[in-house]
């Protein structure tokens, strides 16, 4: 019988600054060496975004992700992200800081700071930092699969196709004069969740997948852990659910969760709620 094909494609969920953890994963996977530089190949790894916040190097993880695409490049291999909610935080408080929507209740400052923003990550921005987060897509099609950072349907009011879509996110990111407004309703939008996690679950992923294309959806966001009402170091896989339509990968590294670092296509061995979830511990 001969061998499986070794998987092509690879998604990695949200990292908020874990840099040595995000390190020690993909070194596992086999997708860089002992110095972390790229030893992937002709692999696809795509990351699902939020980088930043809630641990203590935010741009440390983008000089690596940033790094590692450009030696990718210079194989057979590509390295990517989807944006993410805290990216157009980050972003929002550089460019808007404490300024407030129309309403006077809402700014991208207060927001980051509850957030889990580090001055750190701000006070490291540079130019080639700020043009090459502006430019992340907001969603791709890769390896049959539909990859957003949020497990919503919000991404619609931003076109009716994926092209459509990232061109109006990068439209309004990259824009010589920022509109306050529709920064917030980037924010607002990649911050929803729970689209396909109800009863209708199937059906909305269904039509959010008809409407886009791809098989299934694979998203960050939304931490297995809590969704499932558990502790992060419980979870040790992704979820899939919504009749197989949609796969959660985001098991809260910074919550003390696992970096996921997942193939494509995955396939479980059963497809309910917490298949992926290790036995309970007693640490006392």
């Amino acid at each position: 019988m001969p061998l499986p094909e070794p998987p092509t494609t690879y998604v990695v969920g949200d990292i908020h600054g874990h840099r040595d953890q995000l390190r020690a994963a993909l070194q596992e996977a086999g997708l860089v060496d002992d110095a972390g530089d790229w030893a992937g190949r002709d692999v696809a790894l795509w990351f699902l975004g939020d980088f930043v916040d809630r641990g203590p190097d935010g741009v440390g993880v983008i000089d690596d992700v940033m790094r590692l695409g450009a030696q990718a490049s210079q194989s057979a291999g590509s390295v990517d992200s989807v944006l993410g909610n805290h990216e157009v935080l980050l972003l929002g408080f550089y460019r808007f800081g404490d300024a407030a929507d129309a309403a006077g209740l809402h700014s991208f400052g207060l927001s980051w700071l509850r957030n889990g923003g580090r001055r750190s990550d701000q006070e490291r921005l540079t130019d080639a930092h700020l043009e090459w987060l502006t430019t992340r897509p907001a969603m791709v099609h890769a390896a049959g699969h539909l990859l957003m950072h949020s497990d919503t349907t919000h991404y619609l009011e931003w076109g009716g196709s994926v092209e459509e879509i990232n061109a109006t996110v990068t439209g309004r990111l990259t824009a010589a004069e920022p509109d306050l407004e529709e920064w917030f309703d980037l924010w607002r939008n990649l911050t929803s969740r729970g689209s396909f996690r109800h009863d209708d679950g199937p059906q909305q992923a269904a039509a959010l997948l008809d409407a886009l294309g791809g098989e299934r959806i694979v998203h960050g966001h939304t931490i297995i852990a809590e969704w499932l009402g558990v502790p992060a170091q419980q979870v040790t896989g992704p979820v899939l659910y919504a009749g197989d339509r949609v796969l959660g990968i985001d098991a809260g590294l910074f919550a003390g969760g696992p970096c996921l670092v997942v193939p494509l296509p995955y396939e479980a061995s059963a497809s309910e709620l917490g298949q992926h979830l290790a036995e309970p511990r007693d640490d006392h």
